[in-house]
């Protein structure tokens, strides 16, 4: 018998911690399904659908952050150049681009093998880490959707911080 096969007890499903912690947080949160739920969450630059999946086969809860942005034909290859600059940047997660759906989202797994319970730390971590994710990166997607920017110098607009307030 492989070690994989071997599914553990869990006291609680993950996502009743997950509904737990958008209740607390007065988060608007629908569950789905046994196996997903989308919390709602307002940002500076959009509206966010953080979306969580436990995918009991790998024992992993994944999470999806997705905001409206559709990518005409015509950008697809500048915005998958500039999911590729972006990733490098990232240390946990990463950002997609589906062609079929035209849409672009941040994903990231937390491993919860051997019948782990995640943490209402860990919840609200991965969400913030998505919406930041969203947020520092969501003005470089518009420069190369919208403004026909190349991927390079949206990512350097998006980068660039200044000093002081006007």
């Amino acid at each position: 018998m492989r070690l994989l096969e071997v599914v553990p007890d869990r006291d609680d499903h993950p996502l009743d911690v997950i509904e737990m912690v958008a209740h607390d947080n007065e988060w608007a949160f629908e569950r789905s399904g046994d196996n997903e739920i989308a919390i709602s969450v307002s940002g500076r630059w959009a509206q966010y659908v953080v979306s969580y999946s436990w995918m009991e086969d790998c024992e992993a809860l994944h999470i999806a952050c997705a905001f409206d942005m559709k990518v005409a034909r015509n950008r697809h290859s500048e915005v998958q150049k500039l999911v590729g600059l972006i990733n490098e940047q990232l240390l946990m997660g990463h950002f997609d681009f589906w062609q079929r759906e035209h849409v672009i989202m941040y994903r990231q797994s937390l491993l919860l093998a051997g019948g782990l319970d995640p943490t209402e730390r860990q919840i609200e971590a991965l969400l913030a880490g998505a919406v930041d994710a969203c947020e520092s990166y969501y003005s470089a997607f518009q420069y190369v959707v919208w403004s026909a920017q190349s991927a390079r110098s949206a990512l350097e607009a998006a980068l660039f911080e200044t000093a002081g307030n006007a």
